[in-house]
């Protein structure tokens, strides 16, 4: 699901999307894929189009304006957004019109709502005055689960919530994180970006690592004083751990080349990309290759070369 403007406007950000909202109508939007075969029966989209039916379309699809026809669009994320919007017979929405030609990069967030953005659009639909009583029935949640989601942030470095906003971060990782300094929140997301392992054992290994003076002050709950890893915990984190640096070790010889590659690759693929014409021909005959280029282009963790490799 594509970031709201509002929440990437810094003086030294680019923003991907114009700040204003346009109307468009439903049937000006043009799908760059097509959905699979029995998706409207999916749970997925039955919570979509019961939450327009209660709340109304809470975050709105990205569009790009088709250079060739004036007055179309093509549908960058929001497919099964715009199919929901179809089947109710709603004859406008409001849209993010994306500034750049970037026809790959919003499609890896369709059907996929990462914690942070689920919270966001609980956030922005109480704003509007939706109760939570509301939100709950209209996307199959218990009442506490949605305050708990609205609560999500709380307590959370915002440097911290912007590393982790796009990742699969579970709820019980942010209660983790929360019991640690804004600085350690920033060197645990950066950690778990670099490893990409954003599970739940990885997070209390950190902060089984994390030193006093890093931690905040837990309050004592009813519950009585705070819960302390056993032995047998920090030994199994300990052990996790070591299969990581195992694993970073065992790939320090190649990792020049193959970085060399990678990148070469990830940027001959991503100019295709950048090519409306291919985009829309890989959409239309050979969507499975599309999807496979997609993931490649969207790499991001490829870090500098460091050493140049041996002939």
């Amino acid at each position: 699901m594509a970031d709201n403007p509002k929440d990437r406007e810094d003086g030294n950000v680019h923003l991907a999307f114009d700040r204003d909202f346009l109307t468009i109508p439903v049937a000006a939007i043009v799908p760059l894929k097509t959905l699979p075969e029995g998706v409207r029966a999916s749970r997925t989209y039955s919570q979509i189009l019961s939450s327009i039916k209660a709340i109304g379309l809470i975050e709105a699809p990205a569009v790009m304006a088709d250079p060739k026809n004036v007055g179309s669009w093509f549908l960058l994320d929001g497919h099964l957004r715009l199919e929901a919007l179809k089947e109710l017979g709603i004859a406008e929405v409001e849209c993010l019109l994306a500034a750049d030609d970037d026809t790959y990069t919003y499609n890896k967030r369709v059907n996929r709502i990462p914690p942070i953005q689920e919270h966001r659009m609980i956030a922005r639909a109480m704003e509007r005055g939706v109760s939570s009583a509301d939100i709950a029935t209209a996307l199959n949640l218990q009442v506490e689960s949605v305050l708990r989601r609205f609560r999500l942030l709380e307590g959370i470095s915002p440097e911290a919530a912007e590393m982790l906003k796009d990742t699969p971060c579970s709820m019980k990782v942010f209660d983790i994180l929360r019991q640690m300094t804004a600085v350690r929140q920033i060197e645990a997301a950066d950690l778990m970006i670099g490893q990409n392992n954003f599970t739940v054992m990885f997070a209390r290994a950190l902060r089984a690592a994390t030193s006093e003076n890093q931690l905040v002050a837990v309050k004592k709950g009813k519950g009585g004083s705070t819960a302390t890893p056993s032995g047998q915990q920090i030994a199994r984190m300990e052990r996790e751990l070591a299969a990581l640096q195992t694993q970073v070790k065992s790939v320090e010889e190649t990792y020049g080349i193959d970085n060399l590659h990678l990148t070469v690759a990830r940027g001959y693929i991503a100019k295709l990309l950048a090519n409306n014409r291919v985009v829309r021909w890989l959409a239309t005959h050979q969507q499975d290759y599309l999807g496979e280029f997609q993931k490649i282009a969207e790499i991001d963790t490829l870090g500098p070369i460091v050493e140049t490799p041996r002939a």
